[in-house]
């Protein structure tokens, strides 16, 4: 993670209400609620009735092994430390000894697999306590503050994009969760992709949130009543996050997602101070998320598993090249 990035977030972090705990939407308990119902769980440190630290998670069970895990259409979750200020050596210090605390406290498990949220630089001790991890990216863009200057950003081809849907499409702010749904299973349809069993998640995502006037759905639609393409952003005061997209397969060439893109970053301004393409590894849609002038941000993947969790990963792995060797 570049210094910038996490100095950025930090000061972010820094002017919210003591009482916060965690450090986005993704932690929140209401989220969990609806992302995984009587399935999540948190181990905590308290200190005169105020966490210190906090991790939440989710175990389950399959073939035989426990597994915790983050719930789906969670971009990260991972420790939370409640900032106490001072020098940087003690507060490293004092991460140590309540991330050994937390990870005493997690119930018996056979794997461990977790997206670390990016401001988490210091995971040292999970490394001591045996865990590895796999870095990962995302796009984010640091100060939404200077919309003049996030446009100037933008790759010219962007920019073309989103004058040319603006001739084609008009944007909708919507409550239409079935609508874009819809779009989002065409996405999948068109990479010839399993759709995601994520549907109900969805709904309860999207109740959850318009309860706390924490989403929105933009849908880009033409003349004919034909829906171009559409985003799912949920956000707090500290973050904006493309959750999920989807479009029409047959009206690709709009530039409709550009535009909505664009749209939820300009919403972002007025509610949050970052925005989080919630970045993908994929190639082609890296690509996309890098012509808005996002800066990457690093994260972690922290895994780890016991000796029979690690031989089946193995060979589930060695099937799945298996099946896609014979398409």
């Amino acid at each position: 993670m570049s210094l910038e990035t996490s100095l950025n977030f930090e000061s972010v972090l820094s002017k919210l209400p003591i009482d916060r705990v965690g450090h986005s939407v993704f932690d929140e308990s209401w989220w969990l609620d609806a992302v995984a119902p009587n399935s999540w769980d948190a181990v905590a440190i308290e200190s005169n009735g105020v966490v210190q630290a906090r991790l939440p998670f989710v175990l389950s069970k399959s073939y035989g092994l426990r597994k915790i895990q983050q719930p789906t259409l969670t971009q990260t979750l991972g420790p939370w430390y409640r900032s106490t200020g001072g020098k940087l050596c003690t507060a490293l210090a004092r991460e140590k000894e309540l991330a050994t605390e937390l990870i005493s406290k997690l119930p018996e498990h056979d794997f461990f697999s977790m997206n670390f949220h990016h401001s988490i630089q210091n995971w040292l001790p999970f490394f001591w306590k045996g865990f590895s991890a796999v870095p990962r990216i995302t796009y984010v863009l640091n100060d939404l503050t200077d919309l003049k200057l996030i446009w100037d950003g933008f790759q010219e081809n962007i920019r073309r994009e989103i004058r040319k849907a603006e001739k084609k499409v008009e944007v909708v702010v919507s409550d239409d969760i079935e609508q874009f749904l819809e779009l989002n299973r065409m996405t999948f349809e068109r990479q010839s992709i399993p759709y995601p069993d994520h549907r109900s998640t969805a709904i309860r995502i999207n109740d959850a949130c318009a309860k706390r006037d924490s989403r929105k759905i933009y849908l880009a639609k033409d003349e004919t009543g034909q829906f171009h393409a559409g985003l799912f952003v949920v956000y707090d005061e500290r973050c904006a996050y493309y959750l999920m997209g989807g479009g029409n397969p047959e009206l690709r060439s709009s530039g409709a997602t550009s535009l909505l893109m664009w749209r939820a970053i300009q919403d972002a301004a007025k509610s949050s101070k970052v925005f989080d393409f919630e970045g993908s590894m994929g190639e082609s849609i890296e690509r996309f998320f890098r012509a808005f002038g996002a800066r990457q941000a690093p994260y972690l993947n922290v895994r780890r598993h016991s000796r029979v969790a690690g031989s089946l990963e193995g060979i589930r792995l060695v099937l799945r090249s298996l099946r896609s060797s014979k398409k």
